[in-house]
């Protein structure tokens, strides 16, 4: 008997066969039904390596030398498939382990960098041919497989795309289902689902609309623009356009859809992608809250830890568990969680990819996806709605032509549906007028916002953002990712309740003491997901996206009839395409809410980052489907800014325990301590380095001298200075 696990609890023995198998049962199963053969043949090859006399002898005990196993099922597929796509195979069981490998090219030196260089040395490995009397091996149609390549087949760019896709795709079938098998095996764990009933999740959603009085204007107006997209929900298409102004009620009425979707359609799962973290805790407690034990809700985002939550011990190990492959019907997670999922070429990320399939996903705030990365993340959405079976929803506030940037940016033939054509009653949603001050001196600017009742002043620098404050004074409030996202969270609540004190004792906000003039100071991260309700809004002049979402926290309940959101410069020359073309459109345009201002503020800032959006693809750094970069482009694909750092400090009692817990044996729980960190640029943190201020323990680094910090500012870069 050939070896591939032994249970270290009951010493039980699977044997290479048996684990083989059960892993090509599995990846079939999670297979699209073109590739369903194909995929089994990956599952069946990619172990056998450990037919190898000496990886015998090492689970035996023999030995505790390193074997490699995982080239030997690439080298033998193609022998048993002669076929290009065999080429798909190698990449996925040489790189079964250690990541989806770069292709490299047939003269590479270097064994275990590249494919080629992996491949071009089949006389270092033990005989491992008994595979062949006890693995049969499925013939795949040929032909079958090259349909899913038929509408690129004439487009290189475009060929590649989709070669790797289906590489990543194939790779993700694979190392799940070899995860499963394995812990099944060994630890007797079984691949459980997060389970919801999306037809009992619509009538409680139903219920819940029907609960809403529609009596003012401004409801009747909101109950128009929804019914345009309920009215199309039996409309099959690749990409849904749910442009809906802020108040609309944008969060449940995109998730109404999703769920008439799934149900007439027959879908698996809803996806649920925002941006932010901040808006993800809003929206999965609405979600709780409408659907009650109706939805077991996956949520996967990074500042977000199980631990944390009130569930017994199997619940939340169910729920750890599924976050690893999104084995659930609801998920609510990142962009950068989603986007780093098709993009990345580890199997802890990809291994959620294939459960992207015959999915209804939801793009919340879809406008955000950062400009750099437009052509991937659009090319990704195409190829699994194209491919997957599945459906996207875009929704928005301020929409981008995304019919012809997905026509331009990724696949022409891609089918795409407008739910929101009249828009007429958009008008009736905004609470503010738009204004233009000009150039302003930060005392001009502080006075006069603290003669506002309430005022929120939103800035681009988190130093502009610390000196304002400083400037400041009365009831004050600061808030950037200086601050930890716990004493974020603790501010935001004071401001919260401050508000509605404010509100409850001066309705009309007139005759308001000074002593209770509430001014905040923060930099863009209020804009999403912060539900906060000022009488005017400062904004620092930048893209008209996020001029536009912070007018959204001015006027929000539309209680007042005159509302300003006042548009500012400082003395300073922004080098941003986005500042100097939101300027000559605030020159060019009497409204700039207004859509077609802001469908022009996009075509320009695209056209201006053109060469820049078509040059971040895999298929830029690469000449053929053979040398294929998966594991650098991988490593450069970071939709968050790389040049930042985390840096934990001390909140409360439970954050004081983690960092001397790190401190003492280099271990924590990172994902619990996330909360407790703030960001900094690379030379800021060297700064703080070098001052001893900050100090690495366990690779996380720690702010060790409490004199650096604020709950009220977070960071300073000089003990002696309280502020910036």
């Amino acid at each position: 008997m050939k070896i591939a696990h032994r249970n270290e609890l009951t010493q039980e023995l699977q044997s290479v066969a048996e684990h083989s198998i059960a892993t090509a049962k599995i990846a079939g199963v999670f297979s699209i039904e073109p590739l369903k053969d194909f995929i089994y043949n990956i599952g069946l090859l990619h172990d056998i390596g450990k037919y190898q006399q000496a990886f015998q002898d090492k689970i035996n005990g023999k030995h505790n030398k390193r074997v490699e196993h995982a080239v030997c099922g690439a080298l033998a597929f193609p022998e048993l498939m002669r076929s290009p796509v065999s080429l798909i195979a190698c990449y996925c069981i040489a790189g079964h382990h250690t990541g989806l490998p770069d292709g490299g090219t047939r003269s590479d030196e270097i064994e275990d960098a590249t494919l080629y260089g992996r491949l071009s040395h089949p006389e270092r490995f033990d005989d491992y041919s008994d595979y062949k009397k006890e693995l049969v091996f499925r013939p795949a149609n040929d032909k079958i497989i090259k349909e899913c390549f038929k509408d690129v087949q004439n487009d290189k760019e475009r060929f590649l795309e989709r070669f790797a896709f289906i590489t990543r795709y194939c790779f993700s079938c694979l190392t799940d289902a070899d995860s499963l098998d394995t812990a099944s095996f060994c630890t007797g764990r079984k691949d459980l689902e997060l389970q919801s009933d999306f037809s009992e999740c619509l009538r409680k959603l139903n219920n819940k609309f029907e609960q809403f009085v529609c009596e003012t204007g401004l409801q009747k107006a909101r109950s128009r623009v929804q019914r345009q997209v309920y009215e199309k929900a039996d409309t099959k298409s690749d990409i849904y356009l749910m442009n809906m102004p802020t108040g609309s009620g944008k969060t449940l009425c995109s998730m109404k859809f999703a769920l008439e979707r799934a149900i007439r359609s027959g879908k698996r799962r809803i996806i649920y992608v925002i941006p932010y973290n901040s808006i993800i805790d809003q929206t999965v407690e609405v979600f709780e809250k409408t659907f009650g034990d109706s939805a077991q809700i996956l949520r996967h985002q990074s500042s977000f830890c199980y631990d944390d939550k009130d569930y017994d011990e199997d619940y939340r190990t169910l729920l750890k568990n599924v976050t690893e492959n999104w084995n659930a019907q609801i998920i609510v997670t990142t962009s950068v969680q989603f986007f780093e999922s098709v993009y990345k070429n580890k199997r802890n990320r990809l291994r959620k990819l294939h459960n992207m399939a015959d999915s209804i996903i939801v793009f919340d705030e879809v406008h955000m996806m950062p400009t750099e990365y437009l052509q991937p993340c659009l090319r990704a959405v195409s190829q699994i709605t194209r491919l997957l079976n599945s459906e996207a929803v875009f929704l928005t506030a301020t929409m981008p032509d995304f019919e012809q940037l997905v026509r331009k940016y990724s696949l022409p033939s891609t089918a795409i549906k407008n739910l929101v054509n009249d828009k007429t009653d958009f008008s009736s949603f905004k609470k503010g007028d738009y204004l233009s001050l000009g150039k302003v001196s930060e005392e001009a600017l502080i006075q006069d916002a603290q003669n506002q009742p309430s005022s929120l002043i939103v800035v681009n620098r988190r130093k502009t953002a610390s000196m304002l404050y400083q400037s400041a004074t009365g009831r004050k409030y600061h808030l950037s990712t200086y601050m930890s996202a716990f004493d974020r969270q603790q501010t935001i609540d004071k401001i919260k309740k401050e508000l509605c004190g404010l509100y409850a004792d001066y309705p009309d906000l007139t005759n308001v003491p000074d002593d209770r003039r509430i001014t905040v100071i923060s930099t863009s991260l209020i804009e999403a997901g912060v539900d906060l309700d000022f009488n005017t809004v400062y904004r620092e002049l930048s893209g008209l996206d996020s001029i536009l979402q912070a007018g959204g926290r001015c006027n929000r309940e539309g209680k007042r009839s005159v509302a300003e959101i006042k548009i500012f410069e400082f003395d300073r020359v922004s080098p941003e395409a986005k500042v100097n073309i939101t300027k000559r459109l605030l020159e060019e345009y009497q409204d700039i809410s207004d859509s077609e201002c802001i469908r022009e503020y996009y075509r320009r800032l695209f056209m201006f980052y053109d060469e820049a959006i078509r040059r971040n693809t895999i298929a830029s750094n690469c000449s053929s489907a053979d040398n294929l970069p998966f594991a650098s482009y991988a490593r450069q694909f970071n939709m968050i800014d790389s040049n930042t750092a985390a840096v934990a400090v001390a909140g409360d009692e439970q954050s004081k325990l983690m960092i001397e817990q790190l401190k003492s044996n280099g271990y924590t729980d990172y994902r619990r301590l996330q909360k407790y960190t703030f960001t900094l640029y690379e030379n800021e943190l060297e700064d703080l380095l070098r001052q001893g201020a900050v100090k690495e323990y366990g690779g996380v680094f720690c702010l060790v001298n409490p004199d650096y910090y604020s709950k009220e500012t977070g960071v300073r870069f000089n003990a002696a200075d309280y502020y910036i």
